[in-house]
C-alpha cells in the first residue's frame, strides 16, 4: 500500500514538472477537450477519413485574406483615421490577421499621447492581453523602472507596440504579422507625433528601420526616422525581457538611457530659449 502512495506520490510530481516545463516552453493554452495518453499501445490502423470540405466562415468572421491584400487594406484604414480614437478602432475592427482570433484584448498604447517621448516594443504578452495594457508583466516592471531612472514615467511617456494582439504563446511575431501592422504603427507614430522615438528591442528596431544590423549593433546609436513629413529621432535599446536574462547587459542600457535623457534636456532648452 505505501509502495503504491509513493509511485502515486511520484507520478503526481513528474506530472507537475512537464506541466511546468510546458509552460516555460510556452504551452499555455488547452488544444483538446480530453486528453491524450500518448503512452497506450497504438490501435489498429484505422482507413484515412474521406476528405471534408472547409465549412464557410461563420458570420461576422470573415475567411483571412492575402497578406498583400491584408497590407493594402491595413494601409487604407489607418490612412482614414484623423486621431487615436479612430486608430485603435480601426485595429480592433481589422481582420486582416488571425491574431485578434486568438487574442483576449487589444493591446493599444499607455501613457502620454503628448509627451516627447514614444516607446514601442515588440507584441503584447499574457499580462498585456488579459490588462489590454502595453508593458505591464515582469518586462513592464523593469522598463518603468528604467523609466522612473531618467526622471519619466507613464504621465510623461507613451508606450506601444509592433503587434496590438498577443501571439499564441508568448511566439516571436513573424514577418508577415509584422508587415501587415506597420501600417497602423506608422499612423499612431504620425498621430502621437513624439520629438523621441525609442525603439525597444530587436523586432521593434527592425521592423521600423529596416536595417540588416541586430540589435546588438543598432543600440546606442541616433538614428532617424519619417513618419507624417516630420524627421523623428530614434534610438533602439535593448528588451527589458532580454536585459532580465543577460544583466550584463544593463551597464550598456544604462548608457542609452543617459542619452535619452541628455536628448530630452537639450530639447527642453531649445524650446525654452
Amino acid at each position: 500500500m505505501r509502495a503504491n502512495v509513493a509511485a502515486m506520490g511520484d507520478r503526481r510530481t513528474q506530472a507537475a514538472a512537464l506541466l511546468a516545463l510546458q509552460h516555460a516552453f510556452g504551452v499555455d493554452e488547452v488544444v483538446a477537450e480530453t486528453p491524450l495518453d500518448r503512452y497506450a499501445e497504438p490501435a489498429e490502423a484505422a482507413p484515412p477519413p474521406a476528405p471534408v470540405r472547409a465549412a464557410p466562415a461563420a458570420a461576422g468572421e470573415a475567411a483571412l485574406m492575402s497578406q498583400d491584400a491584408a497590407m493594402a487594406s491595413a494601409a487604407e484604414r489607418a490612412g482614414a483615421c484623423a486621431d487615436l480614437e479612430q486608430l485603435a478602432a480601426a485595429m480592433a475592427d481589422f481582420e486582416g490577421s488571425s491574431l485578434k482570433r486568438t487574442a483576449t484584448n487589444l493591446v493599444f498604447g499607455d501613457g502620454n499621447p503628448r509627451a516627447p517621448t514614444m516607446w514601442i516594443g515588440e507584441a503584447p504578452g499574457a499580462d498585456e492581453d488579459r490588462l489590454g495594457k502595453p508593458f505591464v508583466g515582469v518586462s513592464g516592471q523593469l522598463l518603468d523602472l528604467m523609466l522612473a531612472a531618467i526622471g519619466l514615467d507613464r504621465e510623461h511617456a507613451y508606450i506601444s507596440n509592433i503587434l496590438p494582439w498577443r501571439p499564441p504563446g508568448n511566439r516571436k511575431p513573424t514577418t508577415a504579422e509584422t508587415a501587415i501592422f506597420l501600417p497602423f504603427l506608422q499612423r499612431h507614430i504620425e498621430l502621437v507625433a513624439p520629438d523621441i522615438l525609442v525603439l525597444v528591442g530587436g523586432t521593434a528596431a527592425g521592423t521600423l528601420l529596416r536595417r540588416p544590423e541586430g540589435i546588438t549593433k543598432l543600440r546606442g546609436r541616433w538614428l532617424a526616422t519619417t513618419a507624417g513629413g516630420r524627421e523623428i529621432a530614434v534610438m533602439p535599446i535593448y528588451h527589458p525581457a532580454y536585459l532580465l536574462r543577460k544583466p550584463a547587459a544593463k551597464r550598456e542600457a544604462w548608457r542609452d538611457l543617459l542619452a535619452i535623457k541628455e536628448r530630452l534636456r537639450t530639447l527642453e532648452a531649445g524650446a525654452t530659449a
